[in-house]
């Protein structure tokens, strides 16, 4: 068998092309690494970006057919992204769809994102081969999710304990909820702004923010505020 017969057979039936979303900058390569070896996986990676502005110009610009979105990236997160894609998700001939990949497998963020128009949810335990398959599951429209969150989300839906439409917390950016949570916690700013890689004038500016817009005055409201909805 010749070496040109031998890559002929062994090329991918279909293609489908990739933006990866990550702040983890060795995350995306590992990813690219594994996934993007384009003439045997079919998958190519088009663009890469590492915060909210990034992601939304480089979808724009590339218009890929799957997004591979982080749920925590800076300048807002995962739904940030979603809501400022949501034009390009609507495109009836060429939707970007999006499959969020990440660590945290928290109900608020698996929810967050599906609310806002993902595919679908897997975690960074996945193996690349299931992060392909995935990948062309989501391009043909599928909902795609890790075994464990999938009875999660199933569950959490169906019950009438699910979480309804909040729009207060949906005035909340990813960031600004990520704040919420962790001076609802007991945080200090500057255990805030080390935790979340951001500075302590980050994070008060975050918290005024969310203090303004929950029409709140100080951070014991914010933490009764954050406990009644269990976000603690």
């Amino acid at each position: 068998m010749t070496e040109q017969q031998n890559t002929t057979e062994n090329a991918p039936e279909r293609y489908v092309r990739v933006v990866l979303v990550d702040d983890h900058r060795m995350f995306r390569t590992g990813v690219q690494a594994e996934i993007g070896q384009t003439a045997t996986t079919g998958v190519e990676v088009v663009g890469e970006a590492a915060d909210v502005d990034q992601a939304v110009t480089v979808i724009t610009a590339t218009r890929p057919e799957v997004v591979l979105l982080d749920v925590h990236l800076p300048g807002g997160g995962g739904v940030e992204v979603l809501r400022r894609c949501a034009p390009l998700m609507g495109d009836a001939e060429r939707p970007v769809r999006f499959l969020a990949l990440s660590v945290s497998d928290a109900a608020e963020d698996v929810i967050g994102v599906i609310r806002g128009g993902a595919r679908g949810y897997v975690t960074k335990t996945i193996t690349g081969a299931d992060l392909i398959n995935s990948v062309f599951r989501v391009q043909d429209g599928d909902a795609v999710f890790s075994p464990r969150l999938a009875g999660f989300v199933l569950d959490a839906f169906a019950s009438t304990d699910a979480p309804p439409v909040d729009e207060d917390m949906d005035r909340l950016t990813q960031r600004e909820r990520e704040v919420l949570r962790l001076i609802a916690r007991g945080y200090a700013y500057k255990e805030i702004a080390k935790q979340l890689f951001i500075s302590v004038k980050t994070v008060e500016s975050h918290v005024s923010a969310v203090l303004r817009k929950l029409q709140l005055s100080n951070r014991h409201e914010l933490t009764r505020w954050a406990t009644a909805r269990r976000l603690v």
